[in-house]
Formats: C-alpha cells, sequence, structure tokens
C-alpha cells in the first residue's frame, strides 16, 4: 500500500524517521534544498572574494555539492563557481569519476580544474597502496588531497572551497577525533570562520544532510555520479565510526544530528580557548605548523621506508 506526502496528494518516495514526515519527490527536494540554502547563507561571506571552489569527486555528495553551489550561489551576480577535481591516481576507479564531472561542468558552463596527485606529490595513491605499513591508504589519500585542493583553491584566488561531506561524515569525525582526545582538532573542524594566511576556508553546505538523504536527493533530480567504492577504502579507520554512527541512528533517529548539535554548543568554546597557531611555510609552500607541513612529513617517512627496505 503506497504512502502519500504529507503536504501533497502524491506518492510519497522517503520516510524521514527523525522527524516523521512522509516526502514525495518534489516536497523531498525542497526540503533537502531549504537546509542548504541556509547553511550557504551561515557559511559564505562574499566580502572574501566572489570566486569559489568546490571540491568533486564525481561521487554522489560532491556532485550534489557541485550542482547546488551552483544553481544557489551561481545565481549571484559576479560570483563565480570554479570546480577542482584531484587525479588521486587509482586505475579504472578514479578515470570514470573524473569523466562524470568534466560533463557536467561542460553542460553548465563551469570552469573545470584538474589537478594530478602524481604530478603534484610525486607519487600516486596505486604506487602508495602497496607500500603502506602504519597508516592505512585513506590517511596518505586524505592529507596529499587536502594539499593539492588547497593549493590550487589558492592559486585560483578562491575566497572559500566547497566540500562534500555531509552529516554522517560531520559525525564519524567528531566522535573521532573526541575518542583519540584531538581537541584541538576538533577546534580547526569546519566550516571556518577565522582565516589563517594559505589556508582557503572550508564550506560545508551538506553538513546537515545525511548520507541517505544526499544519495535520494541525487537520484530524485536525475543527477549523474559516480558509485564505485574506492578500492583502498576497505582499511579505513573510519568505517569503525561509521558503523557507530549508524548503530546509533538506528536505534535512535536523530543521534547523528544531535552530536553535531552538541559540537556546535563547544565550537565557540573551543575555539575561544585554542588560539589560531602561529604558521610556517613549508618547503613546498604550504602553511604549516612546524618546519614541514603533514604531506611532505607523510612523504618523506615513506621515502625513507622504501628506501631502507631497498637496502636490506
Amino acid at each position: 500500500m503506497s504512502v502519500t506526502c504529507d503536504h501533497c496528494s502524491s506518492e510519497a518516495i522517503t520516510f524521514i524517521r527523525y522527524n516523521g514526515s512522509h516526502l514525495c519527490d518534489r516536497h523531498f527536494m525542497s526540503y533537502v534544498e531549504r537546509r542548504v540554502k541556509k547553511e550557504l547563507r551561515a557559511q559564505v561571506d562574499l566580502s572574501r572574494g566572489m570566486r569559489i571552489g568546490v571540491a568533486v569527486s564525481g561521487g554522489k555528495d560532491s556532485m550534489v555539492t557541485l550542482d547546488l553551489v551552483h544553481r544557489i550561489l551561481g545565481k549571484i551576480r559576479d560570483v563565480e563557481i570554479h570546480c577542482i577535481s584531484v587525479d588521486e591516481g587509482i586505475e579504472g576507479y578514479r578515470g570514470p569519476s573524473l569523466k562524470i564531472v568534466q560533463r557536467y561542468c561542460q553542460e553548465h558552463s563551469i570552469p573545470y580544474h584538474e589537478v594530478s596527485m602524481k604530478e603534484n606529490i610525486g607519487i600516486d595513491m596505486d604506487f602508495i597502496a602497496p607500500h603502506c605499513v602504519e597508516h592505512s591508504p585513506c590517511t596518505y589519500c586524505g592529507v596529499f588531497r587536502r594539499k593539492c585542493l588547497n593549493a590550487k583553491a589558492r592559486e585560483l584566488g578562491c575566497g572559500h572551497l566547497a566540500t562534500g561531506l555531509n552529516l554522517d561524515d560531520t559525525a564519524q569525525s567528531l566522535l573521532m577525533n573526541f575518542v583519540r582526545g584531538d581537541i584541538e582538532r576538533m577546534a580547526r573542524m569546519g566550516p571556518h570562520t577565522k582565516i589563517q594566511p594559505g589556508l582557503i576556508p572550508r564550506i560545508q553546505p551538506l553538513r546537515v544532510i545525511p548520507e541517505k538523504e544526499s544519495y535520494l536527493y541525487a537520484i530524485a533530480t536525475g543527477l549523474d555520479f559516480h558509485d564505485d567504492e574506492c578500492p583502498y577504502a576497505d582499511a579505513a579507520l573510519r568505517n569503525q565510526y561509521r558503523w557507530i554512527t549508524d548503530e546509533l541512528e538506528s536505534r535512535s533517529p536523530g543521534s547523528k544530528f544531535s552530536i553535531l548539535s552538541s559540537y556546535e554548543k563547544l565550537a565557540p568554546l573551543l575555539r575561544d580557548n585554542i588560539p589560531a597557531a602561529e604558521l610556517h611555510s613549508c618547503r613546498c609552500g604550504e602553511p604549516t605548523l612546524g618546519s614541514k607541513c603533514r604531506a611532505c612529513a607523510l612523504l618523506d617517512e615513506l621515502m625513507k621506508k622504501l628506501k631502507k627496505s631497498e637496502n636490506e
């Protein structure tokens, strides 16, 4: 038996457990768009610049982010939306996803910028993955991707860099940082309000959109996206926290929102009591707390181990 939408006589396509509403495709899309517009109004300060970069991998979250940022902010006069994609060098995986991004950008006249990890870091993920020992491939990929994205956004003169982090990602990151006792990292989490020299402030339009809703929105709007899983994702520590937060949500709908809400109440206290650190310039040109940025430190560590193993 079909269920009708709470706002019209159309058939509902989803049931939102955390607020008890049934929504048809039209009202569901409006529900998502309304919350994203609110986040963009709160997070984007156009006095920092009228050029906004969007980090896009081709997956559902980044494609939904690009689509919504383009349709919402692209309507504002003099605002430029630029798409930035990173090719991590994962054969058979990244190539097809970037073709989807390129096609969308061509159809919507959005400038497309592709950054090669191998050209910028010196190695790619297909080289790194077999040699990982102390860190998972995702650790290297995340650090190197952030470096590539920040450098390109800075080069383009972007005032903000939008990422596709959704509510699930945010809840997982908060729980991970809390368990590790990494309060400083929690204080530095986006969306960023304080500007550090050399770092492009991140915005997160989907931070209140659950992953399932992002996925359904892409399907409901007919948005093309790459749905394959990265071949190196199984080793990610984040998977454990994904399971924990999903279990909490299953038993108590709205748990992920509660985690985010708790953080938002604590965030001003964290930022006030943990002042912004003085940054230095790494040899690669990226800002860093110490003498080396995290990317260069990981790269040096990996190269040293490879050299040692060759000599043994």
